[in-house]
Parts: C-alpha cells; structure tokens; sequence
C-alpha cells in the first residue's frame, strides 16, 4: 500500500459512529504507511488532555488541526498539502466525502495519485439539493473512487454523479469486531448491576437524537408492558435528547419500565448489548430526507452479539439486518408496528435464539473488520 494521508473530521476521541470507522480501519492498515490529518474535538482543557492521550497511544502519526471543524479553506488545503509532502504520501483517504474532499484537486497536483472518497449518510443529503449535488459531482470527477455504505446511499449518490465517477464506486461499509461483541460478552453483569437480573429486557444502543427512535420506543412501551408486564427498556448513551426522553416516559406512564444509563465507556458498550433479550432502533428519516440513517452499526453489533434486532426504515438501516432472518424492519414513527415485533420477540424465546445465531452468521460472513480493511487496502 501507498503512504496514505487520511483526512478527516470525524476521528476520536470525539464520539459517533463515523470516527469509530475511521479509527478501526486505520488500525487495520499499515501504521508506518499512515498520517491521520483530524481536526480538534474540543478546545476545553478536558477535551485537549483526552485528544493528547489519545493521539499519543495510536500506532500512526496524528496531526490535529486547530479548528474544531476542518473545512476545504486555502488555509487547510496548504496544511493538507504540506502533510503529504512532508511525509511521502501518494495516496489520501477522505474519511468523508463532502465536503473534505474537495480539496482532491490540490492533493493530486501535489503528487497524491490514489485519491479515495468515503461516503456516509449525510452525502444522499447532499444529493438532493442542487447547490451540494454539484460539489458532490464535481468530487466525483476529482477522486478516484468514491465508497458507499450500502444500496440506499449508493443510488442517491450516484444519481449526483457523472456516469463515469459513478461506476468507480465501491462498497465499503463499517465492520463488527466479532471478537468484542460476541453473545457471552458480560450482559448478565450488566443487569445485575442495573437490577433487570430476571426481567425481559429491550435494549437501544445508540445517541439520543430525534432520528433515532427512541421516543417511537417510549410510546410503544404501554402496549409492550400490556403483553408481556416485567419488560423493561433500556435505552443506554447520551445525547440532546435525553431530556425530552425521560420527560415523554413520565408523561405515558412508563417511566417505571424505562431506564437510562447514560453515556458508558466504550469498554462496556458489548456488555450492555448482551444485557437485552432483543435490540431495537426504530429511526427514521427527517428533515425532508436530509437527517436520515447512513447503515446503522448497532444492528450488526446487537447480531454479532447473539440478539434479534428491530429496526427503523431510515435510509440504509435496511442493510443492516435481513428481514425476518436476523431480525425485522418496521416503520420508524410506528409505535404500533414496533410494539408488535418487539411482543413476538419477547413471548419467543426460540424465535429469539434463531434470529441472533443468524445474526452472528451473518456478521462473521461479512461484516468483519479484517475483510473489510482488505478492501480499502486494495483501493490505496
């Protein structure tokens, strides 16, 4: 592989599932042939001492911009083209797409000559308004290749691109460390620490954001507890929302059978997957179809750790789960259609037990960090 300079904003430690596929495919890549330019996650004297410990224990070289949020500026343009002089670099790696890699047309006159676009939810936005549709062209026409999570994000973006740029995409997904989340990963801990040790537990892992569908959980709660009384739901990470959550439990009668956790580190984010019987995450499109799901981890995560999974419509989260194999997709703002599968799953204890170990299959078939890390290889 080619000295790579990856530029990017979403690199740990800020947290989200964007900078948890970056940091996992660097890792996986050649740590001598590798420059990570990032932006800064916070300028507070917490957030600078994290950023430091963190780039300190990496394997690679990690240069951090000042700005909070990189930008394709001429003042960052000449920093990422002295990066890539500096250090030898004939490839770059855009850890996404827009608006990043509109900057490709100075890193190939400086002698970049693999130049590779990573693509998430935020770019079939991007696609649909015509100002955004023709930078996304013209970083079509400027890169190499351009990568897709999935069959949702591919078509949008692709409708954006000239015909040529468009078949040069390539599919490269987030993978599943089917090594950390695997089902004996510690979730009977879990609830007996939270005190869940004998109740049916349906859990949500994930921000706590309006599109992710955890107030489409919330409502659904009362029909839940109907069927099946002991259930509880527990919703673990933070978020904006969260506030809004624990205000909507009260206001429906279930703020007994919700509970939150909180932010956890990421050490035992597996365990408190394998703390439910059932994962679900409702999302849904928002904002006219510019706030929408790009894949969905959390799928892959809860069916590498033996669960069924429920999930929202949003954009790609399809592609994450097989439908009616490894779990089930419902309408994200259908508290009703939620409830239903969540029922089925919870009174099935043999149902529950055939959907995870495809789930587990089905991860260990595709989704694998090492496959995947091939791939992008093969692309610098």
């Amino acid at each position: 592989m080619d000295k790579t300079l990856i530029v990017t904003n979403d690199f740990p430690p800020r947290p989200g599932g964007i900078q948890t596929f970056l940091h996992n495919m660097a890792l996986r890549l050649d740590p001598a042939q590798m420059v990570v330019y990032a932006s800064t996650w916070k300028r507070d004297r917490e957030g600078v001492e994290a950023t430091a410990r963190f780039d300190a224990e990496q394997p690679f070289t990690v240069v951090r911009d000042r700005t909070t949020m990189l930008l394709p500026t001429p003042r960052v343009t000449r920093r990422a083209v002295a990066l890539l002089r500096e250090h030898g670099c004939s490839a770059v790696w855009f850890g996404a797409a827009a608006p990043l890699a509109l900057m490709a047309p100075a890193l190939r006159r400086a002698g970049g000559r693999r130049l590779v676009a990573t693509t998430h939810g935020h770019e079939a936005g991007w696609a649909q308004l015509p100002g955004s549709r023709r930078l996304l062209r013209r970083i079509g026409e400027d890169t190499d290749t351009i990568t897709y999570l999935g069959e949702y994000t591919r078509s949008r973006i692709a409708a954006a691109l000239t015909p040529q740029a468009a078949g040069r995409m390539v599919q490269l997904p987030p993978g599943v460390d089917e090594k950390t989340f695997h089902p004996e990963s510690g979730g009977d801990e879990i609830r007996a620490r939270l005190g869940l040790a004998d109740r049916p537990v349906v859990v949500c892992v994930s921000r706590l954001v309006p599109r992710k569908g955890q107030d489409t959980l919330i409502r659904a709660m009362p029909r839940i507890v109907a069927a099946v009384p002991d259930a509880v739901l527990l919703i673990v990470g933070g978020g904006p929302y969260h506030k809004d959550l624990e205000r909507l439990a009260d206001e429906t009668g279930v703020a007994r059978s919700v509970r939150f956790t909180g932010a956890v580190p990421g050490a035992e984010l597996p365990a408190h997957y394998g703390a439910g019987d059932v994962f679900a995450m409702p999302c849904r499109t928002r904002r006219g179809g510019l706030d929408v799901e790009g894949l969905g981890i959390v799928y892959l995560e809860a069916s590498a750790t033996g669960l069924p999974v429920v999930a929202g419509d949003s954009g790609g989260a399809p592609d994450a789960v097989l439908d009616g194999e490894t779990g089930w997709v419902v309408r994200g703002d259908s508290a009703e259609e939620t409830a239903e599968r969540i029922v089925t799953l919870l009174n099935d204890s043999a149902l529950r037990r055939r959907m995870g170990e495809r789930g587990r299959a089905w991860v260990e078939e595709r989704w694998r960090w090492d496959h995947l890390a091939d791939r992008l290889t093969a692309l610098l």
